[in-house]
């Protein structure tokens, strides 16, 4: 009789992690499948909503093209904007770099001494809320016109977020972690690079993805104002050019590639961000319904 009875911990208890770990992947596939069909769902409905709008009014391919017409001119002129889309790429993504140097070593600056954060940070919002299309002739002068110019115009509008958001996570730390660090002895070079920024990196990765369009907003408004500089032009100077002689379907194909620039250097910073965060934070993990 003893030996066909069990023991209630063999029969009662289930294998909770097959059961938890098994749905994983499952609603992870679903969380993708989601997060690419909605997007590309909605931006069907528009092209959808815009070709019809425009056939039916019938306004002048001029004034409004349709989206044939930009992808047309897409594939038109590939061979004419495959050059001023790589110096555009070039010229956002340097002055990306650039900012992102430059901001976190200025905000690590400021975190760590009070007196730097007062000298400075005032400078910062004063850089930021100047007129870029009013300083860029001044960088012109200094610099030449052309791609190192364009670089810098590309640094200056994306340096704020980095700086400010940087700032912003290292004086965010749990007062009682850092009490705790304190306690412990640790140097205050060890609780910034230890305790703070690993702390900050949420909001780090946030004003990456803002600085990434930012630069190649920079960029183009560079090349706006400074021109080609006797060598290859970028994205702003083809659609000047195209503004210019009225080819709006061209003009909307080099808006198009412009938007593609930026897209890719935010694509790259959220993907960085996804593996720096995704294991530990909230705002990575995925929302359970």
């Amino acid at each position: 009789m003893s030996q066909t009875l069990q023991s209630p911990t063999e029969t009662t208890i289930p294998d909770l992690g097959s059961a938890t770990t098994q749905p994983a992947q499952p609603k992870q596939r679903k969380d993708l499948i989601r997060k690419v069909a909605i997007p590309v769902g909605f931006a069907v409905a528009a092209l959808v909503l815009w070709q019809a709008a425009v056939v039916l009014t019938g306004v002048p391919k001029y004034l409004v093209p349709s989206p044939v017409d930009v992808v047309s001119a897409l594939i038109e002129r590939a061979p004419d904007l495959v050059e001023p889309t790589l110096v555009t790429m070039q010229e956002a993504y340097l002055g990306f770099a650039l900012a992102v140097v430059s901001g976190f070593a200025t905000a690590l600056v400021m975190a760590r001494w009070k007196t730097a954060e007062l000298g400075v940070y005032p400078y910062l919002v004063i850089l930021q809320t100047i007129p870029i299309i009013a300083v860029a002739p001044i960088l012109v002068v200094w610099f030449g016109a052309g791609i190192a110019t364009n670089t810098l115009v590309a640094a200056m509008l994306a340096v704020f977020p980095v700086a400010a958001n940087t700032l912003q996570g290292l004086k965010s730390t749990d007062r009682n972690l850092v009490q705790l660090y304190r306690m412990a002895g640790a140097s205050p070079r060890v609780q910034l690079f230890s305790l703070r920024v690993p702390h900050a990196l949420p909001e780090i990765m946030t004003g990456l993805k803002v600085a990434a369009s930012s630069a190649a907003i920079g960029a183009i408004v560079g090349e706006f104002a400074a021109g080609i500089g006797g060598g290859a032009g970028g994205l702003g100077y083809a659609i000047t050019h195209y503004a210019n002689q009225l080819r709006t379907p061209e003009l909307f194909a080099a808006v198009v590639l412009a938007s593609v620039v930026a897209l890719i250097l935010f694509g790259i910073v959220s993907f960085v961000e996804w593996l720096v965060l995704h294991r530990w934070h909230e705002s990575a993990v995925p929302e359970d319904e």
